[in-house]
């Protein structure tokens, strides 16, 4: 076996680049502590099961601390993805008063901390979060027969957030934000498909009725092709770097919509005129984010759109029904990693219009964060578009195993530590991370 000589320019280029790769942990630790060196001690907020009381305000204090214009350390997979911040008095006060549970740590205990979770042998990772996100939540004006969890964990959590609907982001009101929620909707102009149950409830009628009106006052002689236009502006905004985050039917109706652009799959019902003959073989599954190959439901008296959910499938109790996280590489794969912090690995099943997504029908590019093997579903996913992340999360609410319309609204106070409403609490704290690029 032949030896190569390096020259001595080779040498010292080798040796260069060794120094440079044992130096750069250093200097990222070097780097964190310069940030908070004015600091004698830190606040950890401990997100474990046992040592935390309020699981979900502590997201309320992580983004209150953000728009002080303080940095965040997330420490992914370190006692279920605490948080390190600065040690303030008004702080400590503001956990006080919100009931989250937290300690008090010196400078020498959090360079041990740092210390374990950036050993190659821990799968931990110490995250930057930088600013507060600016949320908005896309909901239509006025009280719905039903609750959006979203709304009402922002709200629990004390975390601000701005309402938009289809005049806003047709004006592109959108670039004001850093994330999107997508509430409770149908883009594909069909009316939630609540026509064969609800078709003479009061709010039912009033529902359409207003639909039309704003339509045609867009410019838009049907709601279909004015939904339409809302649902390509939420692409553009998610292509060009946004963060969109929808649970329910508002996962599966936006690609729905997104792939029949140009096509007429509603009934006379619903438009006033018959659907166009041979819809399906006319669907561009190519325009989704997320989904493939799907196959519609055409019976309007069918409270389902598509292939797509396993609602109708599901061959599983309320007691067993329970849907498992992947485990991530956290210093390799921290987007997914972030979206899975939590205090168990196993969380509690919830139905929905869209309860779950049928594996065979997801893209290959998309992950899937939380699934239920048993019955053969992905319950949570996430995806890269253009400069984008989108997440869908099945399932209406996460503490109302079959929330129905007109039932009343979750009390989160009896809730503070859902493991179900913490993965929507870790998307929204996504977009304040300093961004690595995911793989896919």
């Amino acid at each position: 076996m032949m030896m190569k000589y390096l020259s001595k320019t080779e040498q010292i280029a080798k040796q260069a680049y060794i120094t440079k790769k044992l130096a750069y942990p250093i200097v990222c630790v070097l780097i964190f502590l310069f940030t908070f060196q004015s600091y004698a001690s830190y606040v950890l907020i401990p997100m474990d099961a046992d040592g935390q009381q309020n699981h979900l305000k502590a997201y309320g204090i992580t983004y209150w601390t953000l728009s002080k214009d303080l940095k965040v350390k997330w420490l992914l997979n370190y006692r279920g993805g605490s948080f390190l911040l600065p040690d303030t008095e008004n702080i400590r006060k503001e956990c006080t008063i919100r009931g989250v549970s937290y300690e008090v740590i010196s400078n020498a205990e959090t360079e041990e901390i740092l210390e374990e979770i950036s050993s190659p042998s821990q799968n931990m990772e110490a995250v930057i979060l930088e600013k507060a996100p600016k949320i908005a939540v896309y909901s239509p004006k006025g009280n719905q027969p039903w609750d959006d969890a979203v709304t009402m964990v922002l709200t629990f959590a004390e975390i601000p957030y701005e309402t938009v609907y289809d005049r806003e982001v047709l004006e592109d009101n959108l670039i004001l934000y850093d994330w999107l929620h997508l509430h409770h909707e149908d883009f594909t102009g069909q009316y939630g498909k609540f026509y064969a149950s609800y078709r003479a409830a009061p709010w039912y009628i009033k529902e359409k009725a207003d639909a039309e009106k704003l339509a045609k006052s867009l410019g838009y002689q049907k709601v279909s092709q004015e939904k339409l236009a809302v649902a390509l502006k939420i692409r553009d905004y998610v292509v060009g770097g946004g963060f969109m985050f929808a649970m329910c039917s508002a996962t599966d109706s936006f690609e729905i919509a997104l792939s029949a652009e140009g096509i007429d799959i509603c009934e006379p019902m619903f438009d006033g005129d018959p659907s166009e003959p041979g819809y399906q073989s006319k669907i561009d599954y190519s325009k989704t984010f997320a989904f493939k190959n799907y196959t519609l439901e055409r019976s309007p008296n069918v409270y389902e759109f598509s292939s797509i959910d396993m609602t109708r499938n599901r061959r599983i109790s309320k007691t067993t029904d329970y849907f498992t996280l992947m485990d991530f590489s956290a210093k390799w794969d921290p987007i997914p990693t972030m979206l899975c912090q939590n205090h168990t690995a196993l969380v509690k099943g919830f139905m929905g219009q869209t309860t779950a997504y049928n594996p065979n029908e997801i893209k290959s590019n998309v992950l899937t964060l939380g699934e239920n093997k048993t019955n053969g579903e992905a319950r949570y996913i996430h995806g890269i578009k253009g400069k984008g992340f989108f997440t869908f999360y099945g399932g209406h609410d996460p503490e109302d195993y079959t929330h129905r319309v007109g039932d009343p609204k979750t009390e989160l106070e009896l809730h503070p530590n859902s493991p179900g409403y913490r993965l929507i609490l870790n998307n929204v704290l996504f977009p304040a991370a300093k961004k690595k690029k995911q793989k896919t």
